[in-house]
């Protein structure tokens, strides 16, 4: 009961005073900032606590192992916040489950020009175009290498954001050190074919390009589960078609799905909208929740499936479970809402599932939505 009313009471501090002093400022400043303030909490034991105490909401009933991975909650944060991988320590104390890395490639980026980042406010958005700015699979990859991993951290690998990999052979072999180097630090891997930032574009939609690389990632060593995630502005028969390429590699999970590029969109409400980059929050919820709702029922638990898209409450996350996710991650909603908001979608999925007879959360994956 004290952390609920704490989590209220954060929340309309947040709402007041902290979401419209950060919101008068340029989002990839104060992004940065949150970082850095971020990492230097996550450093002592009386700030981690601080924040356990009054955000963290932990139940037997959100628990799961999943591909040998123990997850405490199904709440992750999605690749892109955390880039560099400098959060790691802070996290478990805000109430995530997991957390995603990244997207991390073979050679340091340094993205694509500012601006890149834009609030989308009438429309509870962020446009992105960030192409991939990240240190590099070696710097991150050291950086992790001694560092205690309280939550499972998944490590999201992309084709570094340069004109040499316009070929697809050569951002193959791209990927292949990405995921070569990061894969001792993971606790499973996300193959990142869909970002729509990177000046090679995503030819890896493509079913031979996908095939081929997966190809040379499956000669990679590992034990670790690994995760491809799409794009939500493919056909439903393109979806099917990479599907069929996934099931003959070493692929165990989907996420579903990354940022739009699509601008027809209802739910994009802003007038002003710039053509580059993708859209995050509601205006990709209802495509992500309609791949997630395909890829299971065709599919059923061949793979696990994380939902992420458009996430603000625990409803959202509740309906993507009742779709097929076992996972669902989000970043958005945590910017407009506050960072009570993980525990809050723990609780109230928690309350959910008792009210609705369920005795664990994997018992409520796909419910509403049998595979054929």
């Amino acid at each position: 009961m004290a952390g609920s009313i704490q989590s209220t009471v954060f929340k309309w501090k947040y709402r007041l005073f902290l979401k419209p002093f950060f919101f008068m400022q340029d989002p990839e400043k104060v992004h940065d900032r949150m970082i850095y303030f971020g990492s230097v909490l996550g450093r002592f034991g009386l700030s981690r606590w601080l924040l356990s105490a009054t955000f963290n909401y932990k139940n037997e009933v959100l628990s799961q192992n999943l591909l040998g991975i123990d997850f405490i909650n199904p709440i992750g944060l999605a690749a892109g916040f955390d880039k560099n991988a400098e959060l790691g320590a802070v996290l478990p104390s805000v109430g995530f489950g997991f957390m995603e890395v990244g997207s991390v490639t073979g050679e340091k980026c340094l993205g694509n020009t500012k601006p890149r980042l834009w609030r989308l406010k009438k429309s509870k958005s962020l446009l992105v175009h960030y192409g991939l700015k990240n240190d590099g699979c070696e710097a991150i990859s050291k950086k992790l290498e001694n560092e205690r991993m309280i939550i499972p951290r998944g490590v999201s690998v992309a084709m570094t954001n340069c004109k040499e990999n316009i070929d697809p052979a050569k951002a193959v072999l791209d990927y292949a050190k990405a995921f070569k180097i990061m894969e001792p630090v993971a606790s499973y891997l996300t193959v990142n074919i869909s970002c729509p930032n990177a000046l090679g574009g995503q030819p890896f939609v493509e079913p031979a390009n996908l095939e081929k690389l997966l190809i040379e990632l499956d000669k990679i060593n590992t034990e670790k589960p690994v995760f491809i995630k799409l794009s939500p502005d493919m056909e439903l028969v393109e979806i099917d078609a990479l599907l069929d390429v996934l099931r003959s590699h070493r692929v165990q999970g989907i996420i579903c799905t990354n940022l739009t590029k699509n601008r027809k969109n209802d739910k994009i409400l802003d007038e002003r909208v710039p053509s580059s980059g993708g859209l995050s929050g509601k205006p990709v919820q209802d495509l992500s929740d309609k791949l997630l709702a395909h890829i299971y029922k065709r599919e059923g638990k061949r793979f696990v499936l994380i939902g992420c898209g458009g996430v603000f409450s625990a409803e959202d996350a509740y309906k993507k479970i009742r779709l097929g996710a076992s996972l669902v991650q989000l970043i958005t909603g945590m910017i407009y809402e506050g960072p009570q908001l993980i525990g809050d979608i723990n609780r109230g999925l928690a309350e959910m599932l008792r009210r609705d007879g369920f005795k664990n959360i994997a018992e409520a994956v796909g419910i509403d939505n049998p595979s054929i």
